[in-house]
Order: C-alpha cells, then sequence, then structure tokens
C-alpha cells in the first residue's frame, strides 16, 4: 500500500471513528445525567444552600435546559478545550488532569513495554519448545495470569515484594525518574500481567500455526539461516494476530489502571477517575470518561495502521489485487 493507499484508509477510519467518539460522549453524558439524584444537590453535597443558590448552580450548568441542548453545549465547551471546573475547589479539570495524567503515562509506558517484551518472548519459547515442561509452565503462567484481576495481582505482590521481602515501595510514585521507575516497578507488573497472559496465549498459537506451514519447510529446504527464518518469515506473519489482539489488550490496560493505582496509591489518572466516581464529581466524570474513550479509539486507529504496514497485503474493505 502506497502513501495515498494509507492516507485514504486513514481518512476512512477517521471518518469512523470520529461519529463513533461523538456517540461515546453522548452516550456518557446521557449515563451521567440519568444517574439517581438530584444533579444540583450532588453538585453542591452537604453544603446548605437556598433557593437563589440552587437556581443559580442550574443557570451556571445549564440544568434548567433540555439533555440535548445541555449536551450540544457541553460538547461545544469540549471542542474548544474547555473540560469544565471540578465541583471540589472550583479548579480547571483539564489543569487537575494535566497534574496526573505523566503518572499514568509513565505506568503505562512500562506496563506495555512488560506486555510486549514478555508476552511475546515467553510466547515464542513455548511455541519453540512444544510439549516440553517449558511450554507446560509457560501456559500454567498464561492460565493463571487470564484468570487472575489486576488488583488481586497487585495485593499479591505488595504484600510479598513490599511487605514480607521489602523490596520495592508499597505506595506512592517516587521523585525524579529512577525513583519513580523504582515505585512504579510493582504496578507495572500487577497491571501487565494478565494482559500478558493473553499476548502469550496468542502468540505461542500463532507461531505454531505459522511454524507448520509449507513456506517454512521450503526455506530451511533452501537452506535459510533459522533467525532469518524466524525473524523475516514466522514472526512477522505470527505478528498479524497479535496485533489484531491489541485492541483488547489496550482495553486492559486502561481499564486495569484505576484498580492498580487506587491499590498502590498512585496519584494518576485513574485514581483520580476513581475519586471522581466517589465524590460524585459529575463534571469530571464526564471529563474522565471521555477522555478513556478517546485514547481507546484513537489507540485503535493507530493499531489498524500498524496492521496493514505489517501485511500491505491487507485491504480493509477490499481485496488486495
Amino acid at each position: 500500500m502506497g502513501e495515498g493507499g494509507i492516507l485514504r484508509f486513514v481518512l476512512r477510519r477517521l471518518a469512523v471513528a470520529i461519529p463513533l467518539l461523538i456517540l461515546i460522549s453522548f452516550v456518557v453524558f446521557a449515563l451521567v445525567k440519568l444517574a439517581p439524584g438530584d444533579p444540583v444537590r450532588i453538585l453542591l453535597g452537604s453544603k446548605p444552600a437556598t433557593e437563589d443558590t440552587l437556581n443559580a448552580i442550574r443557570e451556571r450548568y445549564n440544568l434548567n435546559d433540555p439533555v440535548l441542548v445541555q449536551y450540544g453545549k457541553w460538547i461545544w465547551s469540549v471542542l474548544q478545550g474547555d473540560l469544565g471546573r471540578s465541583i471540589q475547589g472550583n479548579r480547571r479539570i483539564s489543569s487537575i488532569i494535566a497534574t496526573r495524567m505523566d503518572v499514568t503515562l509513565f505506568l503505562a509506558a512500562m506496563s506495555a513495554a512488560i506486555v510486549l517484551i514478555g508476552g511475546i518472548g515467553l510466547g515464542m519459547l513455548a511455541a519453540f519448545r512444544r510439549n516440553s515442561w517449558v511450554d507446560r509452565a509457560v501456559v500454567m503462567l498464561g492460565v493463571v495470569g487470564i484468570s487472575s484481576p489486576a488488583f488481586v495481582i497487585g495485593i499479591f505482590l505488595l504484600y510479598l515484594f513490599g511487605v514480607v521481602l521489602q523490596w520495592f515501595p508499597v505506595y506512592g510514585e517516587g521523585d525524579g525518574f529512577l525513583d519513580r521507575f523504582w515505585h512504579l516497578v510493582l504496578p507495572a507488573f500487577a497491571l501487565s500481567f494478565s494482559v500478558m497472559a493473553i499476548i502469550i496465549k496468542i502468540t505461542r498459537a500463532s507461531m505454531i500455526d505459522e511454524m507448520d506451514k509449507d513456506y517454512v519447510v521450503f526455506a530451511r529446504a533452501r537452506g535459510i539461516a533459522p533467525s532469518r527464518i524466524v525473524s523475516h518469515y514466522i514472526l512477522r506473519n505470527a505478528l498479524v494476530p497479535i496485533i489484531t489482539a491489541a485492541g483488547l489488550v489496550l482495553v486492559g490496560l486502561v481499564a486495569g489502571s484505576i484498580y492498580v493505582e487506587v491499590t498502590f496509591s498512585l496519584s494518576g489518572f485513574g485514581s483520580l477517575t476513581f475519586e471522581a466516581v466517589e465524590g460524585r464529581n459529575l463534571p469530571l466524570i464526564q471529563a474522565t470518561a471521555l477522555i478513556f474513550s478517546v485514547i481507546v479509539v484513537v489507540a485503535n486507529l493507530l493499531i489498524d495502521i500498524i496492521y496493514v504496514l505489517i501485511d500491505p497485503r491487507i485491504r480493509f474493505g477490499a481485496v488486495a489485487k
């Protein structure tokens, strides 16, 4: 696929992604509005208020308007970069998110590295040693990972390596690069373990399937070096189903970050979402849910592009000729 073909593919995907984001944002907005209780009372919390105060709050948050009008005003403000203000402290939500996002991005980068290196590496090892004790051990590790929620793994790692062995800090995100890296080792493993198990399973099955195909036999018969066969033939073709599953991997990391950050007392974006729900901070709930949705949709768009670049024969919506 040439540059023009890739551009057309990206534009087609954007034509789908943008309406999807609008739909998701409306669903999130509507669900928050349908939550039990009077929104004004929720915004006030336990503070007493007069009728004039209640009317002022309704006017400020456009609560007297129909839902569609409220959504239109909200999404227009979002498109201008204004996510509103938190009901706790009256701070701008965009500035709150900016101060909490760096921890989550650092954690996500570490977790993604563990998932890719550990998942693909162990999956390849199991495929090359299939039916051996190594293969059975890796498969068992994958079964344990898939069946274990992130917060359970987090509590186990926290107790074993933080409390009993005291190898790692038990809470906080640290200061500076190295200190933060050391503080986030356990959270990163907790977040990536179950997701890595999925990659192990898919990589092993895909590698075994490719290794049994005729082109591998012919390549070996021609005397091509085994390392070249693995890197240029088997692994490249085996990556296609792995990239296909990357969407599920991303959703697992995004959803798991909330539990892991709360478990390890990290001041990240995931714990901010938990605090917003716990405090019934409606503007902050809407903003964090929207950002999570944008992250997932944009990342899946990038995954689709990578999918095509790995195998140029693939055309979405058409058959390669």
